[in-house]
C-alpha cells in the first residue's frame, strides 16, 4: 500500500511521495520489495496514489527486485481495505500478504511472517510488536495466547500494537470495505473475529518508519542520534 499522503511529513511529501523516501540511504519501498523477494512472494499488486508516477517511475516492471509488480489506483483516500478490495478487482486473490510501503522490518521477518501464516492454518494473520508501543495510530492488539481477541484494545498496560502487516485468507477478504468509508483492515479483521474466524498474532521485532521530518535524519544518519 504506497498511496498515502503522509501528511505528517510534510512539507517533504508535497515534493515526494513517502515511500521513496530513504531509511539508510535506501527507499523505504525497494527495501520493502526486496524483503518480499526474499521470501519467495513474487507477484505484486503495488496500490499507488500521491505522487503515483514517482513510485512507478522507481519501481518499474519489479524485474530489478526479481518481482512481477501491477499498479493499482487509489484516487481517493478511503482506508486500507479499500486499497486491497482494489488489488483484489485488479486480480490478486487471497491468500495476501498486505503491508504498507513505508515501513521497514528486521531482516527475515516478512518471510518469518508468511510462513507462520501459511502453516498456521488461519483465517488471517496479524503482526504485533512490542517497539514502537501502542500510542498514537498505532493501537494496542488484545491477544489470548496467539489468537487475536480484538484489534483494538484500550488497556493502557497492554504491551502490544499492531504493525503494518497483515495476512489474509478469503475469509477475512469476505467483510473488507462492508462498514463506512474510510474502510480500515483493523474493522474488516474484527468483523472475521466477531463471525468466528480465527486470526493470529505474530510476533515481530522492532519496525523502522518514517513519521515526522527529522526522521529523515535520524534514520540516515545514526551518528547523530543522540547517546
Amino acid at each position: 500500500m504506497a498511496a498515502g499522503e503522509g501528511r505528517r511529513l510534510r512539507p517533504l511529501t508535497e515534493l515526494w511521495p513517502k515511500p521513496i523516501l530513504p531509511i539508510d540511504g535506501r527507499p523505504v519501498v525497494a527495501t520493502l520489495l526486496r524483503d518480499l523477494a526474499a521470501a519467495e512472494l513474487r507477484r505484486v499488486w503495488l496500490v499507488t496514489g500521491h505522487h503515483a508516477e514517482q513510485v512507478e517511475e522507481l519501481v518499474g516492471s519489479g524485474s530489478a527486485f526479481g518481482l512481477e509488480v501491477r499498479f493499482v489506483d487509489q484516487p481517493d483516500v478511503l482506508g486500507s481495505a479499500d486499497a486491497v478490495q482494489r488489488a483484489l478487482a485488479a486480480g490478486a486473490a487471497p491468500p495476501l500478504i498486505v503491508s504498507a510501503a513505508d515501513t521497514v522490518f528486521r531482516r527475515g521477518e516478512l518471510a518469518h511472517f508468511a510462513d507462520t501464516f501459511s502453516g498456521s492454518g488461519a483465517s488471517g494473520a496479524v503482526a504485533v510488536r512490542v517497539d514502537p508501543p501502542p500510542g498514537s495510530g498505532r493501537p494496542a492488539i488484545r491477544r489470548l495466547g496467539d489468537r487475536v481477541v480484538r484489534m483494538h484494545d484500550d488497556d493502557p498496560t497492554n504491551p502490544w500494537s499492531g504493525a503494518p502487516l497483515w495476512a489474509l485468507g478469503p475469509a477475512v477478504a469476505e467483510h473488507l470495505c462492508r462498514d463506512r468509508p474510510p474502510y480500515e483492515l483493523e474493522n474488516a479483521f474484527q468483523a472475521a473475529v466477531d463471525a468466528g474466524e480465527t486470526v493470529i498474532a505474530v510476533e515481530i521485532g522492532k519496525t523502522r518508519d518514517l513519521t515526522y521530518p527529522l526522521d529523515l535524519v535520524r534514520e540516515n544518519f545514526p551518528y547523530l542520534r543522540a547517546t
